[in-house]
């Protein structure tokens, strides 16, 4: 595929048994409505055997994110009659003991994310030496093939970074604040280092606290005040794009505010103008394909990528395109 603005084509037990089930406020709702509206229009659209599959992320409480993550693959276990676990620790070493219990439970099948692959290395070994097929999403795609899943399903997150440099230099940018709000984080230092890699101009790493608003928005608009000619700001996920925007005003800066990830709130921001642009990586497509993959593999042994990372971003989302995925945003599958 030819490379165009959405630079998609681009390089190709009961307390065991709760926390796996448990999942983030809004997400869940979401889940279980979409499961509810599937069941009420005839349920599975197979007649396959009622596989388990667990999907293990390292989200913090109320991302918003990983509800449009967990609404794709809730729906994908409808279609597919698959039993679906959910569950998720933003600290390496809790999210790779909830892998290791999705083992011992005998699921058949796992999707994890690796934002922090070493502390989860040894868990995907036990999980591939019990014969349990397995599925990386959204972080981890230099890792996966070496940890044994089959495949990932993600953007490129050095290509992400990579397009908004770019995008920065059409719009005549000169300085940017990159915002990294989880340290550690493997996929958000190559978001920033694309950016470096691409930008013409001079690229500032900025780490925040990201569980803590107040603080982000003090740090951001700290930085925006000593130094003026800061005239742009790249928040990494979408919850953290409005604080920036209230840093900024704050601060009396004319900085323009772009965002990783979408959601109703930058849709909205993206349509009045207050965000320059958004690069959608579509989270619910990511857990949608996850859970159908497996349950190709279970059905038919499938792969899928031929060795390489199945891409799903990214897309430079400016105000032109925001009011056709506004609707899509609101209804949490975008």
């Amino acid at each position: 595929m030819a490379r165009f603005r959405t630079w998609v084509g681009i390089a190709v037990a009961g307390a065991l048994g709760a926390s796996l089930a448990g999942c983030s406020s809004t997400g869940g709702k979401r889940a279980e409505d979409a499961r509810k509206a599937a069941s009420a229009q005839g349920g599975a659209a197979v007649d396959t055997p009622r596989w388990t599959f667990a999907m293990i992320t390292h989200s913090g409480d109320g991302d918003t994110f990983w509800d449009i993550v967990q609404n794709g693959a809730e729906q994908a276990a409808v279609k597919d009659n698959i039993k679906f676990l959910y569950s998720h620790d933003d600290e390496a070493q809790q999210q790779a003991q909830l892998v290791d219990a999705a083992v011992d439970k005998g699921v058949d099948g796992i999707i994890v994310t690796l934002a922090k692959p070493d502390a989860m290395k040894a868990a995907l070994a036990r999980a591939t030496k019990a014969g349990i097929p397995v599925i990386t999403v959204n972080s981890g795609s230099a890792e996966s093939k070496a940890f044994g899943a089959l495949t990932h399903i993600g953007q490129d997150e050095t290509i992400a970074g990579e397009a908004v440099g770019e995008e920065l230099n059409r719009r005549g940018r000169k300085k940017t604040l990159c915002v990294l709000h989880e340290q550690g984080n493997v996929g958000h230092e190559q978001r920033c280092a694309g950016v470096r890699k691409t930008f013409d101009g001079t690229v500032r790493n900025l780490y925040v606290e990201g569980t803590d608003m107040s603080a982000v928005q003090a740090s951001i608009g700290a930085k925006l005040q000593a130094d003026r000619s800061v005239d742009a700001v790249v928040t990494l996920g979408a919850p953290y794009a409005g604080t920036a925007v209230k840093a900024r005003q704050d601060a009396g800066s004319e900085a323009e505010t772009v965002t990783f990830d979408l959601n109703a709130k930058v849709a909205a921001s993206l349509k009045d103008g207050t965000l320059g642009f958004a690069v959608d990586q579509q989270p619910y497509l990511q857990g949608y394909e996850a859970v159908d993959l497996l349950w190709l593999h279970k059905y038919n042994a499938d792969t899928l990528g031929g060795g390489r990372p199945v891409l799903t971003g990214p897309q430079i989302i400016t105000k032109d395109q925001a009011a056709a995925l506004e609707q899509y945003a609101e209804r949490g599958t975008r």
